[in-house]
């Protein structure tokens, strides 16, 4: 019997992804009585499978769109999956403000309050999604280097990628600003959703390039234009109605599970249900790395980032606005503040990283023992050093942002200003 041909095989991995989100939609549907640990598998699997269906129609959609507009989309639908859990959280806490006005910040579970927990699903996808993201692309670039016997390098962005990182600094050092109020109010809304709407704007504008097609995506890519368009169309859709429909469930069953071992359920909501909600993100990046297309993998992760900053918390007082029938701002108590401080520090530090249009092996390695070390002293130490923990954090973060930005300064201003204002044809003379 001859083996299938290379078409056939890629059209059965496209066959199986979408066969493997079945269990998770029909679970949704029914919920039938299942315990927490076999829901989240299923959920989860049913998210593992919409990541490759959403790699590979983004891969395909360069054929027609500028890569930078296909990642932007890519990282969008990745995303989604935080936007459905954050929403809930921020539509909680505008209930419980609307029962309890301010003292919604002292209301629910002995550990954590709707409002309270309305950012901490953010802060902590916010900071997972570099310290372990960024650094995970990194890491299987190096392993797959040394696998192939070639020399250990960096990461080099393309001089189009400028518009991502000059963004994600607009974003970020305005986040810097968020942990000196109050609350997170509509203005700020409007802000960073009109810092959203112009990066959207900017990388729509990218010109299409000839990309370099594998597997699945290049199959889908060497279809007629009428199919091919319709193929990808039909998967990013398909993906991203699998993703809302399990997301939120998914961190739902793992955050059940977690309680079952006596976890605080402000650590589950900040840290677990992140983890899973990001899954789709984090593995598509992987992909792109493991196939050494390194700068697709991180381009994900930043536009992914500045989805976030943006967008993803933009909506958060809105959402809260609505549900509290009110036109008070997301209360913001001070640990709120501190990792608002925290996470923004964060992302200070990896734009200055990233503003030499490069990500070595040790500055990743950086990015990730960074996150674990304040995690594990964060655990580590008593409740009543954790707002000094986070701050000082912060502060490291914000002055190892500085060296780096003094280091490269010639470098970083330029991929600022060409992020800002250069066009794309003088991007990619360069």
């Amino acid at each position: 019997m001859a083996p299938p041909s290379p078409a056939s095989r890629q059209r059965l991995l496209i066959l199986g992804a979408a066969t493997l989100t079945l269990p998770g939609l029909a679970l949704r549907i029914a919920q039938p009585s299942l315990n927490h640990e076999v829901a989240a598998l299923i959920y989860g699997l049913a998210i593992v499978a919409s990541a490759f269906l959403l790699a590979w129609g983004a891969e395909a959609a360069q054929v027609d769109i500028s890569a930078g507009l296909a990642i932007a989309i890519l990282a969008f639908i990745a995303v989604l999956p935080e936007y459905a859990v954050d929403m809930v959280f921020a539509w909680k806490g505008g209930h419980a403000f609307k029962a309890h006005g301010r003292t919604c910040l002292a209301a629910g579970s002995t550990d954590a309050s709707p409002c309270s927990l309305s950012l901490a699903n953010m802060t902590g996808s916010n900071r997972l999604l570099i310290g372990i993201g960024w650094s995970l692309v990194v890491a299987l670039a190096w392993w797959q280097w040394r696998a192939r016997r070639m020399p250990d390098r960096e990461i080099v962005l393309e001089p189009s990628n400028s518009v991502e990182i000059a963004y994600l600094a607009v974003a970020s050092s305005y986040a810097l600003t968020l942990p000196l109020k109050r609350t997170l109010t509509i203005v700020d809304a409007v802000v960073l959703v009109a810092i959203f709407a112009l990066y959207t704007f900017r990388v729509a504008h990218a010109p299409a390039e000839e990309p370099h097609l594998v597997g699945p995506a290049k199959l889908i890519g060497e279809l007629p234009t009428r199919q091919r368009r319709s193929a990808y169309l039909l998967m990013l859709a398909f993906a991203a109605f699998v993703i809302l429909a399990c997301a939120e469930h998914f961190a739902e069953e793992l955050v059940a599970s977690g309680k079952s071992l006596g976890v605080s359920e402000f650590v589950l909501v900040q840290w677990l249900a992140p983890l899973a909600s990001e899954a789709p993100e984090l593995l598509v990046a992987g992909m792109f790395a493991w196939r050494l297309n390194t700068v697709a993998g991180l381009s994900t992760l930043i536009s992914s980032k500045v989805n976030q900053w943006t967008l993803l918390v933009g909506t958060l007082p809105v959402v809260f606005a609505i549900a509290s029938h009110s036109l008070h701002g997301l209360p913001l108590d001070g640990a709120q503040r501190e990792e608002l401080f925290l996470t923004g520090a964060q992302a200070v530090f990896a734009v200055a990283v990233l503003s030499s249009l490069s990500l070595s092996v040790k500055e990743g390695l950086m990015l990730f023992a960074l996150f674990w070390a304040q995690f594990v002293v964060g655990a580590a130490i008593p409740g009543r050093l954790h707002a000094a923990e986070r701050v000082g954090v912060g502060a490291l973060y914000v002055v190892l942002a500085a060296y780096f930005l003094f280091k490269q300064r010639v470098t970083a201003k330029r991929t600022i200003l060409d992020g800002l204002r250069a066009n794309y044809a003088e991007l990619s003379s360069r």
